[in-house]
C-alpha cells in the first residue's frame, strides 16, 4: 500500500532543492536534546507540545519562542546562543543521515542541479553534510541572511526566500524545481516560492500531506524511486 496519492506523475524537475534537518540529516533529536538542555540550564519546563511547535522553525525564532514559553522574553538572545551552541556540539559528535537520504542524493548527483535550502546557519549545514560525505553533491546552499548593504535579504522559512533563491541559483524557474521537505514549515516555504514538493517522514494529517505532490516515509521508498526512474535522461528534456 502506497503512502500517498501521487500527483507528480508525468512531470519531472530541472533542479532538486533539499531541506537539511529531518530530510537529509537526522538532527531533530539533536535539536530536541539541545532545547531540553537550554531549558534545564535556565531552570524552565516547556509546555506540552513544544517540540512540535518548534519543528522546522528558524533557530533564532526558536530561541525567542523558548523565552516566551518561559515568560522571560528578555532572555531570547541568550537562550538562542545557548541553543545553537548545544546543537552544534551534538551535530559534530554524531552526524547521522536520514534513511535513504545519502543514496538518493548520490543517485541524483550529476543528473541535474542539486541545492540545499535550510533554516540552519551555513556553518551547521556545511559541517554536517561534509561529515556525512554529501557536501560535494550540492552546487548551492541557501540559508537565511540578515539585511546588509548591497545584499539581498533572505528570510527564513516559512517565507519563500530560501527556496526561490536556491531554484534560481540552480538555473531553474521555481515552477520547474522540486523541493524535498519533512516539515510543514518547509513545505509552506517551498509552495509559496512556486516549487512542487515531495514530503518525507511520518505521514501528517491528510490535509497537510495533500499539500505535497508525493509523500513517502523514507527517501528510498519504491514509489519515489519509480517516479525518478521515469524522468527523462539529461539533455532529453523539452
Amino acid at each position: 500500500m502506497t503512502d500517498t496519492t501521487h500527483t507528480l506523475t508525468g512531470w519531472s524537475p530541472e533542479a532538486v532543492v533539499f531541506d537539511c534537518d529531518g530530510t537529509l540529516m537526522d538532527t531533530e533529536s539533536h535539536w530536541q536534546d539541545a532545547r531540553n538542555q537550554v531549558f534545564r540550564d535556565f531552570g524552565i519546563r516547556p509546555a506540552p507540545g513544544f517540540a512540535e511547535r518548534a519543528k522546522g522553525v528558524h533557530y533564532v525564532d526558536c530561541g525567542r519562542l523558548m523565552a516566551q514559553e518561559a515568560d522571560k522574553p528578555e532572555l531570547a538572545a541568550e537562550m538562542t546562543g545557548s541553543l545553537l551552541h548545544h546543537f552544534m556540539v551534538q551535530v559534530a559528535e554524531d552526524p547521522v543521515t536520514m534513511p535513504g537520504a545519502a543514496d538518493f542524493v548520490r543517485r541524483l548527483s550529476g543528473r541535474l542541479p542539486l541545492a540545499v535550502a535550510s533554516n540552519c546557519p551555513l556553518q551547521v549545514v556545511e559541517s554536517s553534510l561534509d561529515r556525512a560525505g554529501l557536501l560535494g553533491h550540492f552546487e548551492h546552499i541557501v540559508v537565511p541572511s540578515e539585511e546588509s548593504p548591497g545584499r539581498e535579504t533572505v528570510r527564513p522559512k516559512p517565507w519563500p526566500d530560501v527556496y526561490a533563491r536556491a531554484a534560481r541559483l540552480c538555473g531553474a524557474a521555481p515552477r520547474r524545481a522540486l523541493a524535498v521537505e519533512d516539515s510543514m514549515t518547509g513545505i509552506e516555504s517551498a509552495l509559496r516560492a512556486g516549487l512542487r514538493v515531495v514530503g518525507v517522514g511520518p505521514r501528517p494529517r491528510p490535509e497537510d500531506a495533500a499539500r505535497a505532490g508525493l509523500w513517502v516515509s523514507v527517501l528510498n521508498a519504491p514509489e519515489l524511486s519509480a517516479w525518478v526512474d521515469s524522468w527523462p535522461a539529461p539533455g532529453a528534456r523539452e
